[in-house]
């Protein structure tokens, strides 16, 4: 069984919405047959928790050029283009 893919979820506070996102993308993949791995930050703090990262999803601005795939979205809180944004996790965790 190969290892899940570990994904960061960053918010302003790194509790609140950054859990809301992380639930939400956790299920949305689940049906898609994808497990990964959840953990959050502060935005402020993502630079020192990239080491084993593969995907960094945001509700906020990131630094440029992090060196690992990033998005920053809110179309897990507005419902907004999730499916694209969905399809956008699912292609780089595959990838």
């Amino acid at each position: 069984m190969t290892k899940p893919k570990t994904v960061l979820f960053a918010c302003g506070t790194g509790i609140a919405t950054s859990t809301v996102v992380a639930h939400a993308v956790e299920d949305a993949l689940k049906k898609r047959g994808i497990s990964i791995a959840t953990r959050q930050c502060k935005t402020t703090e993502v630079v020192s928790h990239l080491a084993d990262v593969d995907l960094v999803v945001s509700t906020a601005q990131l630094p440029k050029d992090l060196g690992k795939p990033a998005i920053t979205t809110l179309a897990f809180l507005t419902g907004i283009g999730k499916d694209d944004v969905l399809d956008k996790i699912e292609t780089i965790l595959k990838s």
